[in-house]
């Protein structure tokens, strides 16, 4: 309820806290607090005077507390007035937990529709069936027209439009020079090959402990 400054009617302001979240997570407190139970007790203590049905969960692992209430009118209030405070020499955070739920809260089987994307695939929707491999393209003119080029020839794919340039095959050189009366590939089997060229590291220079300015 709001009141207007120069003394008129009071206005009447509905708020909603069911968006709010009802439990808050405490933040930097001491590790006594998971171990001794008087600290517990009056840490408890703290939150109860805003809600008597508060419940606790420690987690002494991460140092942290989660703090349920009711109502989130009441962790409103108590995150409002004990965040930032000291407890036992130590300033304690408090954060509102936030809980997403999509859909329903309980964890639901994938669609049947979907299932079969998992890994390890279940069994296909109904009406499934696998897709065939396509027949690959053979060109039988360009491996004729490949076949019958010589050494040194050329082969023109495509030509040359305004807008794209020309696609042009060219055949290497015989690496004999084209002479038909060298040995082919099974004569030279028989012939040792000549040694690699050994690579010839560069040298380090000389180390001098002298070092001059």
């Amino acid at each position: 309820m709001q009141k207007s400054e120069n003394g008129g009617d009071e206005a009447t302001v509905d708020v909603k806290f069911t968006d709010l979240p009802n439990a808050l997570i405490a933040c930097k407190v001491p590790e006594d607090l998971f171990t001794e139970d008087g600290l517990k007790a009056s840490f408890e203590a703290l939150f109860r005077s805003f809600d008597p049905e508060v419940q606790f969960q420690y987690f002494k692992s991460f140092r942290r507390i989660r703090i349920s209430f009711s109502d989130a009118l009441a962790a409103a209030e108590a995150r409002l007035r004990l965040h930032k405070t000291d407890f036992n020499g130590k300033e304690m955070r408090l954060y509102f937990a936030q809980s997403v739920h999509i859909g329903s809260p309980r964890l639901e089987p994938p669609k049947p529709e979907k299932q079969f994307l998992i890994s390890p695939p279940a069994s296909p929707p109904v009406g499934w069936e696998q897709a065939h491999d396509a027949t690959p393209v053979i060109n039988y003119d360009l491996l004729c027209a490949i076949s019958k080029l010589g050494p040194g020839e050329k082969y023109e794919l495509h030509t040359a439009t305004p807008t794209t340039p020309s696609v042009v095959i060219h055949v290497c050189d015989d690496e004999h020079g084209g002479d038909s009366s060298a040995p082919d590939d099974s004569d030279l089997d028989d012939k040792p090959r000549p040694p690699r060229p050994k690579i010839i590291q560069t040298r380090r220079p000389d180390y001098s402990p002298e070092v001059r300015q």
